[in-house]
C-alpha cells in the first residue's frame, strides 16, 4: 500500500530497545486517497519500529457495498491505489476479509485474501497497484505492513514478489497462530525475510490463557484486530497496538469473554538508521530525493531502469508529492 498523506513526515529509526517494558502505542486516523481510511500505528510518534517492522496500517472492516455521498458511485468504498513505488522494503499484505487485486513491475498478478500471504521484496525499485475487486466479498479488514530492508541486501536483492496460499499454523491449548513470517514456537514460515523476524495471526478463545515462547533477543508488540486483550496490566482493544520489548522467553496472554484475535509482530531490533519519506526507505536524504526523481522521471517517460510501470493497471500512476523544504535527517528509533 502506498502512503497516501499530502505530506508525508520523514520517519528515522535507529536500534535502540527498551528491555522488558509494557507501553501503548496510540493509533492515529489517515486518509489514503478519496475511498480508505486506516489506523497507523506505526511509525508511531514514541515508537517508530518493531524489529525490522516500520510501517503498521490496520484498516476496516469497511462495508464496500455501503453507499457514502463524498464518493462519485455506489460501491465506490474500499481499496483504490494507483501504482505507486517503493525502494528498501517488504511490503507484507494480510487480510481478514475481503479480496484485493495486486499487480506489479515484475509481471506479478495476483489476488490477497484472508489467510493468504503476499510478500513484496522492493530491492532497488518497484512499483505495484492494489484494488478492491468489484466482484469481491462486500466488508474488507486487513492489515498492509512494511519491513525494512538491511542495507547488505537492499540494493542488490532483485525485486520479486511471494504468495503463500498455505502457511503453517500452531495449535496451542485453546489459541491457534497462522505463522505469516519467521517462526512461533519452532514452526516457521516459507516466507523470504531478511533479518530475525516474526509475524503470525493469533487466536485465543474466550476467557482463555495463552503462554506464548518468545525470544529474548527480539522485541514484540500485539495489534488487536478482533475483541479484547489482556498483556499484564494492558488491556489493548480492537484497533490498538501493545508493545512490549524484548529480553522475555514468554508473555501470558489472557483473551476477554468474547476471545480475541490479533497479529503478533516481532523481530531482533534493527540496529541501521532509516530515513522514511512517503514510499521510499533510504539511508540518507540525497537517496529519498534520487527515488523521488527516478520515479517522477518514470512517470514521465512511460518507465526506466529503475521503476517500469504496472502491467494491466488501467489508470496513470501515482505521483510523489513535494519534498520538504528541509532535509532529511535521522531521528532516533524512539522518543
Amino acid at each position: 500500500m502506498s502512503d497516501l498523506e499530502k505530506d508525508p513526515a520523514e520517519v528515522v529509526g535507529t536500534g535502540e530497545c527498551d528491555g522488558p517494558v509494557l507501553e501503548m502505542l496510540e493509533a492515529r486516523e489517515v486518509v489514503l486517497g478519496r475511498t480508505t481510511k486506516v489506523r497507523r500505528l506505526l511509525p508511531n510518534k514514541n515508537r517508530r519500529m518493531v524489529g525490522a517492522w516500520c510501517f503498521v496500517d490496520h484498516y476496516g472492516p469497511d462495508d464496500l457495498t455501503r453507499r457514502v455521498d463524498s464518493y462519485d458511485v455506489p460501491g465506490g468504498r474500499g481499496m483504490h491505489v494507483p501504482p505507486h513505488p517503493h525502494t528498501s522494503l517488504q511490503t507484507v499484505s494480510w487480510l481478514f476479509e475481503g479480496e484485493i487485486e495486486h499487480r506489479d513491475t515484475v509481471g506479478s498478478h495476483a489476488y490477497v485474501r484472508p489467510g493468504e500471504l503476499n510478500i513484496m521484496t522492493a530491492g532497488n525499485g518497484i512499483a505495484h497497484s492494489e484494488v478492491s475487486t468489484p466482484d469481491g466479498p462486500p466488508m474488507l479488514h486487513g492489515a498492509q505492513l512494511w519491513v525494512a530492508l538491511p542495507d547488505s541486501v537492499r540494493s542488490t536483492t532483485a525485486p520479486a514478489f511471494n504468495a503463500y496460499a498455505d502457511l503453517p499454523t500452531v495449535a496451542f491449548d485453546g489459541a491457534r497462530a497462522t505463522v505469516m513470517i519467521g517462526t512461533v514456537a519452532g514452526v516457521t514460515s516459507p516466507a523470504p525475510a531478511f533479518t530475525p523476524l516474526v509475524g503470525a495471526d493469533i487466536t485465543i478463545e474466550r476467557g482463555r490463557r495463552l503462554a506464548l515462547p518468545l525470544t529474548p533477543a527480539n522485541e514484540y508488540a500485539v495489534l488487536v484486530v478482533e475483541g479484547k486483550l489482556s498483556v499484564g496490566e494492558l488491556t489493548p482493544g480492537f484497533g490498538e497496538m501493545a508493545y512490549f520489548g524484548s529480553g522475555r522467553e514468554s508473555i501470558e496472554l489472557v483473551a476477554a469473554d468474547n476471545g480475541v484475535r490479533f497479529l503478533l509482530l516481532g523481530g531482533e531490533p534493527f540496529e541501521e538508521e532509516l530515513v522514511m519519506w512517503w514510499n521510499f526507505i533510504g539511508r540518507t536524504h540525497e537517496e529519498i530525493v534520487a527515488a523521488r526523481n527516478d520515479w517522477q522521471a518514470a512517470i514521465e517517460a512511460g518507465g526506466n531502469d529503475r521503476f517500469a510501470m504496472v502491467p494491466g493497471y488501467e489508470g496513470g500512476p501515482l505521483p510523489a508529492p513535494p519534498l520538504p523544504g528541509t532535509t532529511l535527517k535521522p531521528r532516533p528509533r524512539s522518543r
